[in-house]
């Protein structure tokens, strides 16, 4: 055992009322930090899963989540000391951050993009170009905020591609579009969401 002063990931002895920390006393902390991590990095991508109605993974992690949660939690409040919740806050916190960084990296979903543009050569050079790497696009005359004559091209992409659409469109040179955004859960038919071509 290693003696300290501190106060924090302590507890005192009965006998000399000095400050302790014991090996196992870290080591569960280090392990509930890390767990309630994990559970935290489950929730989050169930969440995502359900927003976006993919449900068959969401019964398994819900099972795990609850699991471990409930282990966590008994564990947490028959503890003494406010390390232990300080090690369950933590976790929970870069739990979150991990799994908003996961759900950024796989980008699930589908997106309805619309591009907005004045000039009628340049929507036929974006659609035909769009087309010819195998997604399914609609273009349509539009009228903007005043009414005044313009043209709008449709597509629908996996979000995970959205940056294959930016780089299609700076090589046409289009910089700064006017887009709208629609995340779609479902697609059928013949709409294809995905780049024929490969990259």
């Amino acid at each position: 055992m290693i003696y300290y002063k501190k106060l924090f990931f302590t507890r005192r002895t009965k006998e000399k009322g000095d400050v302790v920390i014991t090996e196992n006393i870290l080591i569960m902390l280090i392990g509930l930090f890390l767990v309630t991590a994990f559970t935290n990095i489950l929730a989050t991508m169930k969440t995502i899963l359900i927003a976006k109605k993919i449900m068959n993974p969401v019964y398994f992690l819900v099972f795990v989540d609850a699991m471990i949660f409930a282990t966590v939690v008994s564990k947490v409040t028959s503890s003494e000391g406010i390390q232990f919740t300080v090690a369950f806050a933590l976790g929970k916190t870069l739990g979150v951050f991990i799994g908003g960084n996961i759900e950024d990296r796989i980008a699930l979903g589908i997106l309805e993009v619309d591009i907005f543009l004045e000039n009628k050569a340049k929507m036929i050079e974006i659609a035909e170009k769009l087309r010819s790497e195998g997604y399914t696009v609609n273009n349509f005359l539009a009228r903007g905020n005043n009414g005044d004559r313009g043209y709008k091209v449709e597509v629908v992409i996996k979000r995970k591609e959205f940056k294959i659409l930016e780089s299609i469109l700076e090589k046409c040179e289009l910089k700064n579009p006017n887009l709208k955004i629609k995340n779609l859960s479902k697609v059928n038919g013949q709409i294809t969401t995905t780049r024929v071509k490969p990259i």
